[in-house]
């Protein structure tokens, strides 16, 4: 999995799997989220649109990952 960002456009990308070979198919879910689909339904990644308004939408602005199990941050 890996997050990049385009700081002068503001879109995030999360690719959930490496797309080499695979054909996908991107799909617009709301004005600021497109995913990456591949035939079958997998989704291969998800695209954030004005990515510095959602990201900071909580949190006060920080990324905070969380330990799903504990509840804790990692």
């Amino acid at each position: 999995m890996q997050l990049t960002y385009d700081l002068p456009r503001k879109i995030a990308h999360l690719r959930l799997r490496e797309m080499a070979g695979a054909q996908v198919e991107t799909v617009r879910l709301s004005i600021e989220l497109n995913n990456d689909f591949s035939p079958d339904g997998i989704v291969h990644g998800m695209e954030l649109l004005n990515a510095n308004a959602q990201l900071r939408a909580c949190d006060d602005g920080c990324f905070v990952l969380v330990e799903e199990s504990s509840g804790k941050p990692n």
